[in-house]
């Protein structure tokens, strides 16, 4: 496990300092997770210094099942004990074998350059899920097993406690969504768990912390259950409706409950639950909600309820394959937007303007009559009356006699004082709310937006002296929240889709920005329970059959390998190639099957192009020569040296069977010299040193020609900008970056957009990711943070910033795994000033703009006399410095 320092600096710093301290600690990437189903769970933790080129030379990690035996040094579970490593990411737990619902307390203490400890971390923890079937005590119960659609169910059992409570958990997998309730209230604050998954072979169940909610005697647990993706009964074109896995709502469920003295108890799902129908009669995913408060049962989640007149629960049938913890964030809701503007476009037609576009749902308050019935339509557009225009996002709905209704929620009042209502098990993509049937009437504050995504944490900052590419990071931060659904989509409003190519297009936006980390992870364990033997994929995940005969190629399904990919890239992790190794490997020789002479030509190509499209068999030979590289990678990091050998030399073949085919070497173009043929030939790697330069000029010269604008679709909008600041014109990147007429992000600024758009005219959708990549392009090529490969996770960063066009300023923050790193820079009157903070054990190659020949400073004194700096080279219009960790202040001048 030892990690030399590559970079051997100058450490001048007193050891009389403080020494390191580690933060920050991670479970799965998680803080103190409950309800984690992988055996070996894998820790991380950052490292704070004081003092400059810190770095661990070992690390000590205990585990306990108790505070007690951690504080008195008796780590009963795992004592790793001195080991001589620099690493801080992915240490994997090797004690004795963990058990159902263990908890686990764990700390860690790191050895600094000098060889001293720290001082012990705080404690964390983490706890077990349910590990195995037979673990599980409930069994599987609902009120109906007809596919028919009937009112959500209510669920609930009645039980006596008999003693103080120390600790109680609910382990609970309702489908399609479930609300749990104990004692007449919620007891979290997630919304629409549990994850969506392909239902047939991978169930999610969620653990909920419900100690607080129970009181020795009497007590009830009550579920609410939602149709969701499980029972889908609208009709669209992806034909969810006809999924294999749909049946009625289900429940299965376990309470363990520990007591003071010891004792334990545990409450199933069983036949002794009592079942009924509540308030909500209508929910659909795509349709709505309708919530009739007259129907409330008022108490019935709370003990002494009279539930004589309910049925007994039936037992249902399991819904097939695994049912696996839910082991990344919940949905919630994080944002409370209030309407910016109220019109009234016709009588009694109320339209609510929310100030943005945004995924979620209204709340509304309303007073009024028993059974007056308040219609809220949601959409992103309104006709040119003034009313809402759901037109272009509800056209994918199969034509029905009466119509389908699309994103519209109902209230039905029930009389008296001020309603306030929201709905459960549905979300909508939206900017305007329309309301009909109003009681009276509203003001602003009759309606408020509810925010909702995967709770994924903040992980990045971006700012920079031009606005508009601070709104296009904005917009790109909302359009990736609007998507992360338990699964990424493409759109919040139309499709609710988890489109492969949109996902990896995405990713690395995601990374810089959040720590989606955890929810990548389970999305590519959807992906491989896609996957057919032959090694196919679907274009959308999960599906309940649509799209493998539509939309499949290694333009969207090198999701399932570049996102591996990124996971380690960023975060150090090998499991998840590990985990799905034998998957992507069977997909690159599906690829290999369908190839014509290394060319592979199957599969969407790059989707909304402006003008110029490029040929599909360019852009899908790229990714194949991308896949075959990854698994080369990949087994190379696996030990499998001869698939390394195989794969390396298929990745070869490929790269010169597409040089074969699509360059000219008479003209250096590439097919049909579009920006994304070039582009592709350069950030995939396929040119070969002798074709570059050529290559980078043609590209440089098709982007002249359109003015300076970006003429591609979603896959050249991912390579454009990396491939011409890698080839040393990240000034024309940044044109094309700031453009602000058509095409371009800019233009979508102009037009008033509060999101990323799906085409650069903006006729579809105003609420997509997949044009997303330039945000992360401000992170790499404008403050210039960049993992190094050969060192993944940030152990060694690579700073390269560009001072391009008109920026005078740039910062940039990302919270790695190991910590914070931060670029700052300044350039006035040909004056550069660069502000850096690197985490402790990391290392890094920075950059540092300069004019040949003049003096580069840090902290006031020449840089190569500065401690944890030495001197490289001279490169380009840069000094190179090997620079350790710590905060730095380097000056220069610019060329």
């Amino acid at each position: 496990m030892k990690r030399m320092a590559l970079l051997p600096l100058l450490l001048l710093t007193s050891p009389a300092m403080a020494t390191m301290k580690p933060t920050e600690l991670k479970c799965e990437y998680l803080v103190n997770p409950i309800g984690i189903d992988a055996e070996r769970p894998r820790l991380s933790w950052a490292l704070e210094s004081a003092r400059r080129a810190e770095r661990q030379t070992a690390y000590q990690v205990q585990v306990a099942s108790s505070e007690e035996a951690l504080a008195h040094d008796r780590p009963e579970l795992w004592d790793s004990g001195k080991v001589e490593s620099a690493e801080t990411l992915q240490v994997e737990y090797a004690g004795t074998p963990l058990v159902s619902g263990q908890r686990c307390l764990w700390r860690v203490r790191s050895w600094d350059r000098d060889g001293r400890p720290s001082a012990w971390s705080r404690a964390a923890t983490w706890e077990m899920g349910i590990l195995r079937p037979e673990d599980w005590h409930g069994t599987w119960i609902a009120r109906t097993t007809s596919t028919h659609y009937a009112p959500a169910p209510l669920l609930r059992r009645a039980f006596h406690l008999h003693g103080e409570v120390r600790r109680a958990r609910a382990y609970v997998c309702g489908l399609g969504y479930q609300e749990l309730r104990v004692n007449g209230r919620k007891v979290s604050d997630h919304v629409m768990d549990p994850g969506y998954t392909r239902y047939d072979r991978r169930a999610l169940y969620v653990t909920y912390d419900v100690t607080d909610a129970l009181r020795p005697g009497r007590n009830a647990v009550g579920v609410m259950l939602g149709t969701g993706w499980y029972n889908v009964h609208t009709r669209a074109v992806w034909g969810f409706h006809r999924a294999p896995w749909r049946a009625a709502p289900k429940l299965l469920l376990e309470l363990r409950v520990e007591y003071a003295d010891g004792r334990t108890e545990t409450i199933g799902s069983d036949g002794a639950w009592r079942t009924s129908t509540g308030p909500i009669v209508y929910d659909s995913i795509y349709g709505g909600e309708t919530y009739d408060a007259r129907l409330e049962k008022p108490g019935w989640d709370a003990p002494g309820y009279d539930d004589s007149a309910w049925q007994p629960a039936v037992r249902a049938t399991a819904p097939g394959g695994a049912v696996s913890a839910q082991a990344m964030p919940p949905i919630r809701v994080l944002h409370t937007l209030r309407p910016t503007r109220l019109t009234e476009p016709r009588p009694g037609v109320w339209v609510f303007d929310m100030g943005r576009n945004f995924a979620g749902r209204a709340r509304l308050r309303a007073r009024g009559p028993a059974g007056a019935r308040v219609t809220m339509r949601y959409g992103e557009r309104l006709a040119a009356d003034g009313t809402l225009d759901v037109s272009r996002i509800a056209a994918h709905l199969e034509q029905t006699d009466p119509p389908q209704r699309f994103q519209t929620d109902e209230y039905v009042l029930k009389g008296g004082a001020t309603e306030t209502w929201q709905s459960r098990f549905t979300y909508h993509g939206f900017q305007y709310v329309q309301v009909t049937g109003y009681p009276g009437t509203p003001t602003v504050e009759s309606l408020e937006g509810l925010e909702q995504h995967t709770d994924v944490p903040a992980a990045g900052e971006f700012h920079c002296s031009n606005p508009l590419l601070n709104r296009i990071w904005d917009n790109g931060r909302w359009s990736y929240w609007s998507n992360l659904q338990s699964i990424p989509t493409d759109c919040p409003h139309r499709e609710k889709n988890g489109w492969t190519g949109d996902a990896h297009l995405a990713a690395e936006q995601a990374i810089y920005s959040f720590l989606p980390a955890a929810a990548y992870t389970k999305w590519v364990q959807d992906l491989g329970d896609e996957q057919r033997e032959s090694g196919e994929l679907p274009g959308i995940v999960p599906t309940g059959g649509w799209g493998y005969e539509w939309g499949n190629g290694p333009a969207w399904d090198s999701a399932f390998l570049l996102i591996p990919h990124y996971l380690r890239l960023y975060y150090a992790d090998t499991r998840i190639l590990a985990r799905h190794y034998e998957g992507m490997k069977r997909y690159v020789d599906y690829l290999t099957g369908r190839a014509d002479e290394g060319i592979v030509s199957i599969g969407l190509g790059d989707w909304c192009p402006y003008e110029t499209e490029t040929p599909v068999a360019v852009t899908s030979t790229g990714y194949y020569h991308v896949d075959a590289r990854i698994v080369a990678e990949a087994a190379a990091l696996l030990g499998k040296d001869e698939d390394a050998r195989r794969y390396g030399a298929l990745a070869e073949s490929v790269r010169q069977a597409f040089m074969r085919r699509f360059y000219d070497p008479k003209t250096g173009q590439v097919a049909n010299g579009s920006q994304t043929a070039l582009s592709c030939a350069l950030y995939q790697g396929l040119a070969g040193p002798q074709e570059r330069t050529r290559i980078e000029a043609n590209l440089a010269a098709a982007v002249e020609r359109r003015g300076g604008h970006i003429d591609a679709g979603i896959l050249g909008a991912k390579y454009l900008l990396h491939a011409l600041t890698d080839s040393g014109r990240a000034d024309l990147a940044y044109r094309v970056a700031a453009q602000r007429d058509l095409p371009g992000w800019g233009y979508w600024i102009e037009q008033g957009a509060t999101t990323l758009w799906e085409d650069w005219g903006g006729g579809a959708s105003l609420n997509h990711i997949m044009f997303g990549d330039i945000c992360a392009w401000f992170y790499s090529a404008l403050a210039g943070i960049r993992p190094d490969p050969s060192a993944p996770g940030f152990a060694r960063i690579v700073l390269k910033p560009h001072v391009v066009g008109d920026l005078t300023s740039v910062r940039a923050v990302h919270h790695s795994l190991r910590g914070r790193i931060e670029s700052t820079w300044e350039a006035r009157d040909g004056a550069f000033e660069w502000r850096l903070h690197l985490p402790a054990n990391t290392e890094s190659i920075a950059w540092v703009p300069c004019a040949v020949g003049a003096r580069v400073t840090e902290g006031g004194r020449p840089a190569g006399e500065s401690d944890g700096v030495r001197f490289l080279r001279e490169e380009s219009g840069y000094r190179v410095f090997a620079v350790g960790s710590g905060e730095y202040r380097f000056g220069s001048r610019l060329p």
